[in-house]
């Protein structure tokens, strides 16, 4: 006979103790199953309904990105790259476009959170061995992959959502936001120009790092083009289960390592955000801010990204408007600014966590929100766009 089974009890509070501890490390979390509670008191929703308020096509697009780039991630490519590539700079203000740039570019294909998950971690070994600001090269990565990111539909998961739901192609969407992503990178390779001085960098011998996970690197870079081509020709969900089936098979521990607690988020936001947007009073306040004119749909898309960050505000603005590539251009403007702009931004400040670096985010990232907002709204303006629907 084998052993008895733990009993019933047992088994419940194990689940229980998993949970609480799960909310207590995440905030955002806790927030979100309070406010679901909360509004499911003041309208009651019937939980079978709650399902059918998620967008599933997305979340399967975004948890299959996410296992593939966990896995790029873990077989220690990245981090490879950037450590052969720092010797070759001499000065501090090269080393920063390096960083910077690799930010930018990675950001396009792994997503600009995945992205910081394996630059900053990195960054921050580089203080072993050159002298470096690592806070301030932290914060120019994070405005870095929020710029990157903005020109494709899976580089972050507000433009992963309105890809999804807009029902356009690869192509169209990333075509239409290359000016936003060109002045978007006009001002950050500025901004870099006149925040690192271009003295020289002082190394030292470095330590061994991991090896190079060939395997690894290789199943997670041939499974990236089939699944892209499944989540853009609308078959996200199918691209999902052959993501996992695969890494079951042969990488079951970056299933283990995969950040699941990202979707049970993006899972909650969507059911709070889209019961908020059926209240009379957000009715009333979105008619009063006229988000159907393009103007007010670009200023409340950026100020509203400021409140309650860039992927919540495009869930709740979403509904109200057929302009979906100018609310992408403003939650994406929205990802500068104040930290809570975008999720990466508070992943990049928590990692690196060196001192006084909150205030040396907003000292750049204020002054970069302002004009990227500015530069954009006079372009749009002056080229009279803004009733143009690409998509």
């Amino acid at each position: 006979m084998g052993r008895p089974l733990p009993p019933y009890s047992s088994s419940m509070r194990q689940i229980v103790a998993y949970i609480v501890s799960a909310l207590r490390r995440n905030a955002l979390l806790s927030v979100l199953l309070a406010a679901l509670v909360a509004l499911n008191l003041h309208r009651e929703v019937a939980i079978a309904r709650y399902a059918a308020l998620v967008d599933w096509p997305t979340i399967a697009a975004l948890a299959g990105l996410l296992v593939l780039t966990k896995g790029i991630e873990s077989s220690q490519s990245f981090d490879a790259l950037t450590r052969r590539l720092v010797p070759r700079f001499q000065t501090e203000r090269a080393l920063a476009f390096a960083l910077v740039t690799t930010s930018a570019l990675a950001s396009m294909l792994l997503t600009n959170d995945v992205t910081l998950f394996a630059v900053v971690p990195t960054t921050m070994a580089l203080a072993n061995s050159a002298q470096v600001p690592v806070g301030r090269l932290v914060v120019f990565e994070a405005l870095a992959v929020n710029a990157g990111s903005a020109l494709t539909p899976i580089g972050n998961p507000q433009n992963l959502f309105l890809w999804q739901s807009s029902g356009v192609s690869f192509a169209r969407f990333t075509l239409s936001m290359v000016p936003l992503a060109v002045v978007c990178a006009i001002v950050l390779a500025c901004a870099t120009l006149l925040a690192f001085r271009n003295k020289p960098l002082v190394t030292q011998p470095r330590k061994a790092s991991a090896p190079l996970h060939l395997g690894l690197l290789t199943v997670s870079a041939v499974l990236y083009v089939p699944f892209l081509v499944l989540a853009d020709t609308h078959r996200a969900l199918l691209g999902f289960a052959a993501v996992i089936l695969a890494f079951a098979l042969l990488f079951p521990r970056i299933l283990v390592q995969v950040d699941w607690t990202l979707i049970a988020i993006f899972i909650l936001m969507f059911i709070d955000l889209r019961l908020v947007a059926q209240l009379d009073s957000v009715h009333a306040l979105l008619q009063h801010l006229r988000v159907a004119s393009p103007e007010h749909l670009f200023l409340t898309g950026i100020g509203v990204s400021q409140l309650l960050s860039n992927v919540p505000a495009t869930i709740a603005l979403e509904p109200y408007t057929q302009h979906r590539w100018l609310l992408a251009y403003a939650v994406n403007i929205g990802g500068f600014g104040i930290a809570l702009g975008s999720l990466a931004n508070i992943i990049a400040l928590r990692l690196c966590n060196a001192q006084r670096i909150w205030v040396v985010f907003h000292a750049y990232s204020l002054p970069v929100l302002a004009i990227v907002a500015a530069l954009v709204y006079v372009g749009l303006s002056l080229s009279h766009l803004w009733s143009m629907q690409p998509w």
